[in-house]
């Protein structure tokens, strides 16, 4: 019997996946709202697998997928989200996911693909295909740094959010603004969200 964990802050698109997946056979499932709720869940349900959004209220689901990478290779991690396809594939592959689908897709895609990241640790699959109309090569932890920069979070925010040192955060935070060729913060978030990484 798979633990499934669904990380969403969406009350519909939970019960809409609980229903789903219990009509599929699965029959342990819970659900979390937050990063913090969901780290609390997985640390007392130990999930074999896990939904998450990328859009969370305190911050990216791309750290729920770091976070879980570091302790386990085995859990099935699938991306599902409203985010630009085209700028996320990438990144969802880089963080250590299994799979990035659309909200849109059916449930039997998700459910399939949920089956099939459990049979297959270590794969990476997308049935989304779709031009890539620029390539800015941020990494995850960038994108994480992106999501707090766009809410206005000082440099001590995000060291003190994403357990880095100031200076790591700095660095993180010019490698942003050369990849997205701007000088500013509020430019960094329009850029972002001009091309599909913030909502």
């Amino acid at each position: 019997m798979t633990r499934l964990l669904i990380i969403d802050d969406h009350a519909v698109v939970c019960q809409g996946l609980v229903q789903g997946f219990t009509q599929n056979g699965f029959t342990s499932i819970e659900t979390a709202g937050t990063i913090k709720e969901a780290r609390a869940k997985i640390a007392v349900f130990n999930p074999g697998a896990i939904i998450v959004d990328l859009n969370l209220p305190d911050g990216s689901g791309l750290e729920i997928v770091q976070w879980v990478r570091k302790h386990s290779k085995e859990v099935a991690i699938v991306i599902l989200s409203l985010n630009d396809p085209a700028q996320f594939i990438k990144i969802a592959r880089a963080s250590g996911a299994n799979a990035f689908l659309s909200k849109s897709q059916s449930m039997q895609e998700i459910i399939a693909s949920v089956r099939f990241s459990l049979s297959n640790p270590g794969s990476f699959t997308s049935a989304i295909t779709t031009e890539q109309p620029r390539d800015f090569d941020l990494t995850p932890r960038e994108i994480e740094v992106l999501y707090l920069l766009a809410e206005g979070a000082s440099n001590l925010e995000i060291s003190s959010k994403l357990y880095i040192s100031l200076s790591t955060v700095k660095t993180h935070i010019s490698g942003l603004m050369r990849k997205l060729e701007c000088t500013n913060r509020t430019a960094a978030a329009k850029i972002a969200r001009d091309n599909g990484f913030l909502m």
